[in-house]
């Protein structure tokens, strides 16, 4: 608060008033009154500090430069015009601190807002302007170059519905299926008589040529769609285009899911040497006809999309003790078995065989079962396998038909563990590893023998 306090404000500090030696907010001459405030107007923008300061020092050049350069006449004034002009610098430059400190608060950052474009690297920009749409010209064959059968899910039903019986033994030329259906209310079964066929065509060999000499074996598969698994079949006429079957079968299921359900009649040609053939099938929606009144149809066959008939399927169970070392496998029975005899079905019977590496070590076989396509066999075999052997075994099922004149009768095989014949029997194997001294069951659909030796060399060394 003394002189020397003063001084040494006088001398330091920005804001010391240079006419009263005090404070710059404590002093009544240096207080701007509303005059002044309109003088100097509205504060600058707030613009960033980097800019400010090189602002700052380019007017305090120019301003030294323009005092420098002002006339001898005008430098020379008074005390008293140099006085005021002094206050007014002082307060404009009051004014250009006070705008400088505001800018140093801290607020939101400045963003340049410019146009954003999107584009290649040294592509040329070019505007795009919306477009008006055209009809494209379509010429009038575009769509007569499509073939529709391509693109069913049945290449040989894509305009049945349309024809008559008459205009679909005409086209195909399959003969006819004689048929007849009623729903008993009383018993919630279903029954489905198989009459007769006739005008059937000459079987056709491989190589697409016709055998004059030979004639069909013809026999009915009787199935209700979705449900393939659980079909029926006639017994196999010897050598005839026109057989007479006069079978009768009976599906148990209730009346309002038997009028949802397809029912598909599919006339196969037996043949003892290779896989039977499809010579044609007749498909009914059962909600197309009185099932309580039943009623019989001519139907001409058309088509099918399976050639040949599925060999059939067998149900088996694996079962692995690590601390005795055995294979425990379960053959339970097998279902719609290919059949091989004429006159009684077949005589089923399964053979397994152990297989290490590509060595047979063990074979044994179930009992066999008279004149049926559907046999329960509930049999146990057990193989002496180490742990350490267990990856490098296999298991080759083969199911053949007893036939007491000749060598039995090949049906189906399958293949189960390192040399597997295909996803599910790999599956199957896989399961049985994870889920020690647990019985694992699954059904598998019998293959080939051509197609297990193509894929599975554990086929190869077995008869």
């Amino acid at each position: 608060q003394g002189l020397l306090a003063r001084i040494s404000d006088l001398l330091l500090c920005r804001w010391t008033c240079r006419n009263c030696c005090q404070k710059c907010f404590d002093c009544s001459c240096c207080q701007t009154n509303e005059d002044e405030v309109e003088i100097l107007g509205p504060f600058p923008a707030q613009t960033p500090a980097w800019l400010i300061s090189s602002q700052n020092e380019d007017k305090d050049g120019d301003s030294d430069n323009a005092i420098s350069e002002l006339p001898s006449t005008l430098q020379d004034v008074t005390p008293d015009r140099r006085r005021s002009s002094d206050a007014s610098r002082s307060s404009y430059s009051l004014t250009r601190r006070i705008s400088s400190l505001e800018s140093r608060r801290p607020s939101s950052p400045l963003i340049d807002i410019k146009p954003i474009e999107f584009g290649i690297i040294g592509a040329k920009k070019e505007i795009v302007q919306p477009t008006i749409l055209r009809k494209t010209y379509t010429p009038d064959d575009y769509f007569r170059k499509f073939e529709p059968r391509l693109y069913s899910l049945d290449s040989n039903s894509d305009d049945m519905d349309s024809l008559t019986d008459e205009e679909i033994l005409s086209r195909y030329q399959l003969g006819m299926l004689h048929f007849s259906t009623q729903y008993e209310l009383l018993h919630n079964y279903l029954i489905v008589r198989v009459i007769e066929a006739k005008d059937l065509p000459p079987p056709i060999s491989y190589d697409g040529s016709r055998q004059d000499m030979a004639h069909s074996n013809p026999y009915v598969k009787i199935c209700l769609l979705p449900d393939q698994k659980n079909s029926k079949q006639t017994g196999v006429k010897r050598k005839t285009q026109n057989p007479v079957f006069e079978e009768r079968y009976t599906f148990e299921i209730p009346f309002l899911e038997a009028q949802r359900r397809t029912l598909l009649l599919t006339v196969v040609d037996f043949d003892k040497f290779s896989r039977h053939c499809v010579i044609g099938k007749v498909s009914m929606p059962l909600s197309d006809v009185d099932l309580v009144k039943g009623g019989h149809w001519w139907k001409a066959l058309v088509p099918s999309s399976q050639n040949e008939v599925e060999l059939g399927e067998l149900l088996l169970s694996l079962n692995y003790l690590p601390s005795a070392g055995r294979l425990n496998v379960d053959i339970i029975r097998a279902k719609q078995l290919l059949q091989t005899d004429m006159s009684q079905g077949s005589d089923p019977f399964v053979k397994i065989q152990l297989v290490h590496g590509l060595k047979l070590t063990k074979t044994k076989k179930t009992s066999c079962m008279r004149g049926t396509i559907d046999p329960f066999y509930n049999e146990s075999f057990s193989f002496k396998v180490p742990q350490e052997e267990l990856e490098n075994a296999s298991l080759v099922f083969t199911v053949y038909g007893h036939n007491v004149k000749s060598s039995n009768d090949f049906i189906g095989r399958i293949v189960i563990g390192q040399y597997s014949t295909g996803a599910p029997e790999s599956n199957h194997w896989r399961r049985m590893l994870n889920a020690h001294r647990t019985a694992v069951e699954q059904w598998h659909s019998l293959r080939s023998r051509e197609e297990c030796d193509r894929v599975s060399p554990a086929s190869l060394e077995v008869t």
